[in-house]
């Protein structure tokens, strides 16, 4: 028969992280101090698995693991020499979770089981001390009542303090015994109006109820949000922990207390900590009285805190990791209640991870494994000032698109941006933004958004730019019109104006009225360049380049170590304020000649714009793609464009002037209007797609006009042959938009030949160079092999591609994924981490076939996920080159890219342990 109930000291938490599955991290570090002879109260396990029994079982135990439990309950008073219920010599036991993953606060815990109205009697007898023996009921039943029996601990609380007003008391501690009875009242009638049952007396129904509700509590919503946040599987369930409680609240000689080995936010080598005196573990989490530092335990007992210094400093050289541990001094007595490895912040983990490799706990594979890709991003973006958050009033949260922080005033259009950003910070606040706000994102110190996905529009550029966004919060109502937004805020409905200050925090979604203080990281410390460097020996070969548009970011990319560009969007250099006269001059052609003409004026703008990124990438690869996206984005808006025809007729001058004044780069002055904008119109409407996604976009647009085409493909080796003459070392790498056939990549590849031989006759001097597609539509991955006949490489868009498989639209997806993961009929968002199962393997037949045509193809990702640490580790599984990211997240890429080689060589999938 299997075996689920485990007393302390029967497991280990072995390498291999066995027992830590069938114990829960709590359990296996319990067990293991156990094993160590250090001073823990005894107790048992009931395991991981029974949890899932438990939910399968209809939310009950079979009586084969109750009665296991009960075995190992019966050998748990043998050892104290107590018994559960006893009312001469009761045995108390505390009951907590405890997962495989640390879920600190996630889950319940319960302490002093087994008291009721006889057994608080001997406790009171036996510690000759009433206000202990009745402050640990009151807690019991508090705990007991808002865990198992589900009332509000609002009520309890209630209950509380209307007796220490009653008794003048400002502190809990000031309550006399006598107090406490009469809160002991209050919430045995508290518990009977609520459950029309008494409270259970029990103790047996007391140990049951309690196991049962932390099993439940697993799936309590917090604990689903955090696993969701964390990636930490369903379906492991969490374990129960029952021990002997010992009690840091018996009097001025007791103390409970927290600590780490180092500190956690830095990674300094310090003792960390804090304790209370004479308090229970929930008193110093809730911050019910201000707990003292660790450092002050020494005075407060010089013995204690050398033992608790020395078997915390040996727990971590026996881990090889920073350990967070609780304790427990019951008549200056030491206790130790848990170890497990500590949370640390970004700076703290790579901190830690290369001190000890210093201090020879672990070796340089180890170091890079045990630092999150994610945490990276701390390390790069400025953050808001904790003690700010706390100050500011919190009006929602949103999707956290692009991360760091930002503080500025609000502003509703781009044009304002660019001239209110002269003056002060300023934060972009829009429904959505579009490719013509791009000149004032790029001065906005962050974005909002109430629509939109974690790869809308603004996510995108966001991240490409570094600058922090909040995307889709939708509790917003953004008026445009009017330049204001406004939200219900902690049951208020809060209205903010243009100019008025507002606080984003890009890494967590959360969005603050008012202006926060930031503090700035440093990416470029000598520790992170030492950590950085261990990973990449792990890394090898595989690459990690950027999405790169302009010089500016493209420097960006290369000082956090990108080895090339892997996206530059063409089209995002038309929507400069000298370029898009032109751009939208050729779009309005309706005859070739006059396409060259525009095109002919955007052709040295765009040969510049390539130079200085070949300038900046010297010595690496830059992937070009051509113009891409729908010509009706350059234009006005078709409903804009129909309102302002609407309205024109009654229009007094001033509005003429206005709307002239608009349309201006159109050939429209207040005599012509009435002519100008129908003609406008009219080419709009004819441009006016129902799905332009899908629509007349791409590689479909340089073989509608190749003249297009032959302009960017001169710009690129024009300016390539330029460098290259001053010494630069060029790899241009030229890039066709959503071919779906092998006759489209030919028709283009042919073009892009022809313009790079003419270029190279003229200037009597060649580069090397590559052309290839992007891989965005299924058909695309299913017929690589024809394609890979004429392309050089693949660079899958995985944005698009997850797009066109599943069916969703990545900018209105958000009114669909929230229920489909809540339901759990996905487990992620796949605009968010690669969808293995579908788009992957459309990657990996795309690979395969294209590498089937042509050998040495070359093969890489250019979607977000090129930032995204599980995609990066399937890219490395799959064969590709490289991920391509956003400059901000080229540092989370390499990291996770030198797990996966680490945990291949480890035989680990991913490597990297929770």
């Amino acid at each position: 028969m299997s075996k689920h109930v485990y007393s302390f000291g029967d497991g280990t938490a072995d390498g291999d992280g066995k027992m830590k599955e069938v114990l829960g991290g709590k359990g296996a570090g319990l067990a293991e101090m156990c094993r160590a002879k250090l001073p823990v109260p005894p107790g048992f396990t009931i395991s991981t698995e029974v949890c899932n029994i438990y939910f399968r079982s209809n939310n009950s135990v079979p009586s084969e693991i109750q009665e296991e439990m009960l075995q190992a309950l019966h050998l748990l008073e043998q050892r104290m020499g107590q018994k559960l219920g006893d009312v001469g010599n009761p045995l108390l036991v505390s009951v907590r979770s405890g997962a495989k993953f640390s879920m600190p606060g996630m889950m319940d815990t319960i302490l002093n089981l087994g008291l009721n109205d006889e057994t608080v009697k001997a406790l009171e007898a036996k510690s000759n001390n009433p206000r202990f023996a009745y402050d640990c009921y009151r807690r019991f039943i508090q705990m007991y009542g808002n865990v198992v029996l589900e009332i509000s601990k609002h009520d309890f609380d209630a209950i509380f303090e209307g007796q220490k007003k009653k008794a003048k008391a400002k502190l809990d501690t000031e309550l006399t015994a006598a107090d406490l009875q009469q809160v002991i009242v209050g919430y045995k009638a508290l518990v009977q109006k609520k459950t029309g049952k008494p409270f259970p007396q029990d103790a047996m129904e007391q140990l049951q109820g309690a196991r049962d509700a932390v099993f439940r509590s697993w799936n309590n919503p917090r604990a689903i949000h955090y696993r969701k946040m964390n990636q930490i599987p369903d379906d492991i369930g969490t374990a129960v922990n029952v021990q002997a409680m010992v009690f840091g609240n018996l009097g001025e000689t007791s103390a409970t207390g927290v600590g780490f080995t180092r500190n956690p936010a830095t990674g300094e080598k310090v003792f960390y900590g804090e304790f209370l005196e004479n308090a229970q573990g929930e008193d110093v989490v809730a911050g019910i009285r201000t707990p003292h530092p660790i450092s002050e335990l020494e005075k407060w007992n010089p013995e204690v805190y050398r033992q608790l210094h020395e078997i915390t400093t040996m727990l971590e050289k026996h881990y090889r990791d920073v350990q967070d541990f609780e304790y427990t001094v019951q008549d200056g007595k030491l206790y130790m209640l848990q170890t497990r490895n500590g949370k640390r912040t970004g700076p703290a983990a790579v901190r830690i991870a290369v001190e000890m490799v210093g201090e020879n706990l672990i070796n340089k594979q180890e170091a890079i494994l045990r630092v999150d890709p994610q945490q990276l991003d701390q390390l790069l973006h400025p953050v808001l000032d904790p003690k700010s958050k706390t100050s500011l009033a919190k009006l929602a949260t949103g999707l956290p698109a692009s991360p760091g922080a930002a503080v500025g005033t609000i502003v509703f259009t781009a044009d304002d941006a660019v001239e209110k950003a002269k003056k002060a910070p300023v934060i972009l606040v829009r429904k959505e933004t579009v490719p013509d706000d791009i000149h004032g994102m790029e001065v906005a110190k962050g974005i909002l958004t109430s629509r939109g996905g974690m790869t809308s529009h603004a996510a995108v550029v966001c991240r490409g730019m570094g600058t922090p966004c909040v995307a889709g919060a939708e509790a917003f109502t953004v008026n445009e019109a009017k330049k204001q937004v406004s939200v219900t805020a902690n049951g208020k409905e809060v209205t903010l104006k243009e100019g008025d200050w507002l606080s984003l925090d890009g890494s967590t979604g959360e969005v603050f009225a008012g202006k926060a203080n930031t503090t700035e990281a440093d990416p470029t410390s000598g520790i992170l360049a030492s950590f950085m460097g261990w990973a990449d020996e792990f890394r090898g070969e595989f690459g990690v380049r950027a999405n790169a548009d302009i010089p500016r970011d493209a420097q960006v990319a290369r000082k956090f170590g990108a080895e090339g560009i892997g996206l530059c969007r063409t089209e995002h250099m038309f929507f400069a304020e000298d370029r898009i006269p032109h751009m939208q001059a050729m779009i309005l052609a309706r005859d070739e000649k006059t396409r060259r003409k525009a095109l002919a004026k955007l052709l040295p703008m765009q040969r510049k714009d390539f130079a200085g990124l070949f300038e900046a990438m010297n010595g690496f690869p830059v992937v070009i793609r051509t113009l891409d996206p729908p010509l009706h984005e350059f234009l006005p808006k078709r409903e804009d464009l129909m309102v302002d025809i609407a309205v024109l007729p009654y229009a007094e001058t001033p509005k003429k002037k206005e709307m002239a004044a608009k349309y201006q780069r159109f050939g429209a002055e207040v005599k012509n209007l009435k002519t100008v904008l129908p003609e406008l119109l009219h080419r709009v409407e004819e441009l006016h797609e129902f799905n332009p996604m899908l629509g007349h976009r791409g590689c479909r647009l340089g073989i509608t006009y190749p003249e297009i085409t032959e302009m960017q493909a001169r710009a690129i080796f024009e300016a390539a042959v330029a460098v290259a003459k001053d010494g630069v070392k060029v790899f241009p790498e030229v890039m066709i938009p959503l071919t779906a056939t092998l006759k489209e990549m030919a028709n283009q590849a042919e073009i892009v030949n022809r313009v790079a031989k003419e270029v190279f006759d003229e200037k009597e001097r060649k580069v090397d160079y590559l052309v290839g597609t992007m891989i965005e539509l299924p058909r695309a991955a299913l017929v690589a092999d024809e394609i890979a006949k004429e392309a050089q490489f693949f660079s899958f868009g995985t944005n698009d591609l997850t797009q066109t498989t599943w069916g969703f639209s990545r900018d209105d997806v958000n009114k669909i994924l929230p229920t489909y993961l809540e339901e759990g009929i996905i487990k992620q968002d796949p605009f968010n981490a690669l969808d293995q199962e579908g788009v992957g393997q459309l990657v990996k037949i795309a690979t395969e076939r294209g590498r089937k045509t042509r050998s040495n193809l070359k093969v890489g990702i250019c979607g977000e996920h090129g930032g995204e640490p599980s995609s990066v580790e399937f890219c490395y599984r799959t064969g590709l080159n490289y991920v391509s990211c956003s400059p901000f997240r080229v540092l989370t890429a390499r990291l996770a890219a030198a797990q996966a080689a680490a945990g291949e060589k480890l035989g680990v999938e991913g490597g990297r342990t929770k």
